[in-house]
């Protein structure tokens, strides 16, 4: 599911990011890449404030959209 759709206060995985080239290197450079913990500190009005390794970022909805998600670690391994 795309991270736009997590709820405050759950802990995800991240399984796949998607776009063109650059907006997955962007992501990358931000700490967003497959496998790495996120989770959601809160979202209002589209924006979301994520937890990624020892940062707190900002995120529009339509980024979110482009990182897409499991709850259980296990199912992308």
């Amino acid at each position: 599911m795309p991270l736009s759709m997590a709820k405050p206060g759950e802990t995800n995985y991240i399984v796949r990011i998607t776009g063109k080239d650059e907006v997955r290197q962007h992501l990358s450079e931000l700490g967003f890449a497959v496998g790495e913990r996120v989770m959601v500190i809160s979202a209002i009005n589209g924006t979301m404030i994520l937890q990624v390794k020892d940062c707190r970022i900002a995120l529009g909805g339509e980024m979110a959209n482009r990182i897409l998600i499991e709850t259980d670690r296990r199912n992308f391994a």
